[in-house]
């Protein structure tokens, strides 16, 4: 039952999605993935920033951890999470609800590159 609950939580979050981009541990965005519903992708340079602001923050008072971050605007949520080998951020719809601790723990788990072979997803 649970394996069950899971798999309809991951296809209700890549559902919810509406563009993802990929960045290399330093920060630099390597790719993008855009749906007809938010081809545009200047979101972007607001995650670039926010990962260097993100970077100078963590070396200059030495903080360790970082595990996520959320970017509202006044149309979309984008969150960012640190996996093992690069920052994925995933953009969603701006809602009022406040975002479930399960869509973090699946954002940490995601494969964003899944996204190349998914109908709804264009890369960049």
């Amino acid at each position: 039952m649970e394996e069950t609950q899971r798999q309809a939580s991951s296809s209700q979050y890549t559902d919810d999605l509406i563009g993802a981009a990929i960045f290399d541990l330093s920060g630099l965005p390597k790719e993008y993935f855009t749906t007809a519903e938010s081809s545009d992708v200047s979101w972007v340079q607001t995650i670039f920033q926010a990962l260097g602001l993100q970077s100078l923050l963590m070396s200059s008072l030495k903080l360790d951890g970082f595990r996520h971050a959320v970017i509202h605007s006044a149309d979309y949520r984008a969150v960012v999470v640190r996996q093992k080998n690069r920052y994925t951020a995933l953009l969603t719809r701006q809602t009022s609800e406040a975002l479930p601790e399960s869509f973090i723990q699946w954002a940490q788990e995601f494969e964003p590159t899944m996204l190349r072979s998914h109908p709804r997803f264009s890369a960049m």
